[in-house]
């Protein structure tokens, strides 16, 4: 018998009503499902400061914002998660002013 999406192990990630659904900020170990890293793999990155989002430490745990982890995966943190990200505004980015009085 297969497993039904619902039915699938932790280390498959997460479903995007599940990603919407998570507070404010995370634990490692849920940041790290939803990225569908194994929990070594994501802790020894947090360690060395190159995990994939911001991390803060809280005492002896790790936190992630939900804000930032969504948009790592390239979901709207301000939507419905239904269209991708925007894309963060870049220091480079061309200023254009309109011409049109």
């Amino acid at each position: 018998m297969t497993a039904t999406p619902t039915e699938r192990p932790a280390a498959r990630g997460m479903q995007l009503h599940e990603l919407l659904a998570l507070p404010v900020a995370v634990d490692l170990e849920t940041s790290n499902r939803a990225l569908r890293m194994g929990r070594t793999k994501g802790f020894e990155l947090a360690k060395r400061g190159e995990y994939p989002v911001p991390v803060r430490r809280d005492g002896r745990t790790y936190r992630v914002n939900r804000a930032d982890l969504l948009r790592e995966l390239g979901i709207d943190p301000n939507g419905d998660g239904a269209g991708p990200a925007s894309p963060a505004p870049s220091e480079n980015a061309p200023v254009t002013t309109s011409s049109h009085q």
